[in-house]
């Protein structure tokens, strides 16, 4: 299977941006691409709760949701919506931030919700609450395609390794972490957290990633890392997006997964053991 990873730079204006991933999308399905992902928050980057209440709509009403999906039939590709900030089923008032996986039917094979929420601060100026704004998934979700199993994930749960080893324990050969990630932190975590969890767990890690300076009409400046990456399961760096919005594209071969994990068959060896006194 051939994969395409969107690199993106968000506005907080969803229209402008689903405009911006399905002119992507065309491009990548004419370069061959049977399988393509979008990074974390692909509708919208903000850091206004407000301007987020009054954009974002529940998922049966999101404009991004349709748009991709209607896309993704015309085209006739797997589809991985990295994630979409979408309003959550009353009582709860926060956001659900919601990774989705479409069929070239259009049809939604898979959603997961991003368990580990990003309260952070990373220094001094920069300080995250997502759980302010976003409430966590308790669901792992693996979901079976005819290119192989994916693990679903998102962001700030690359930094979990017992969540991918349980995809992984449920089938997953495929892992992945669309994200939004900090400048702050992703020169040194980035890419090692990413290769670590492609060893750990023999899998292919796909990542897409929001990149620059985001174009925000109200609230905090927003920056992200970029440096879209695929993964392969022996723990190398296939394909590597830089820094500017673009297309990163990469083959996916299952038999090296099979390989890897028969080299070093470490998710056979698992035990149990007691706690530290």
């Amino acid at each position: 299977m051939k994969t395409a990873l969107l690199q993106i730079s968000s506005s907080d204006d969803p229209a402008e941006n689903l405009e911006t991933v399905r002119a992507m999308m065309r491009e990548a399905a004419g370069q061959g691409a049977g399988f393509i992902l979008t990074p974390e928050v692909t509708n919208c980057v903000s850091s206004s709760r407000s301007h987020q209440k009054a954009v974002l709509r529940p998922e049966a009403e999101d404009q991004t949701l349709a748009g991709l999906r209607a896309e993704a039939k015309a085209l006739g590709v797997w589809l991985l919506i990295g994630s979409l900030g979408v309003k959550s089923e009353p009582p709860e008032e926060r956001f659900a931030n919601r990774s989705f996986l479409i069929t070239p039917e259009g049809e939604i094979a898979a959603r997961y919700d991003k368990i580990h929420m990003f309260d952070v601060q990373v220094t001094e100026t920069e300080t995250y609450r997502e759980s302010d704004g976003f409430a966590p998934g308790d669901r792992a979700v693996a979901v079976a395609t005819p290119f192989g199993t994916l693990g679903m994930t998102i962001c700030y749960d690359v930094r979990f390794a017992y969540l991918h080893r349980a995809l992984a324990h449920a089938g997953a050969q495929i892992l992945t972490v669309p994200a939004a990630f900090s400048p702050a932190t992703g020169p040194g975590h980035w890419e090692p957290l990413l290769r670590a969890r492609a060893i750990e767990t023999g899998s292919w890690v796909l990542a897409p990633a929001q990149c620059g300076s985001h174009k925000i009409s109200e609230g905090k400046p927003r920056r992200t890392h970029g440096h879209s990456l695929v993964v392969s399961p022996w723990g190398e760096v296939i394909a590597d997006g830089g820094t500017e919005p673009g297309i990163i594209y990469a083959e996916i071969d299952l038999a090296q997964s099979d390989k890897a994990r028969a080299q070093i068959p470490a998710l056979t060896h698992d035990r149990q053991f007691e706690g530290p006194a």
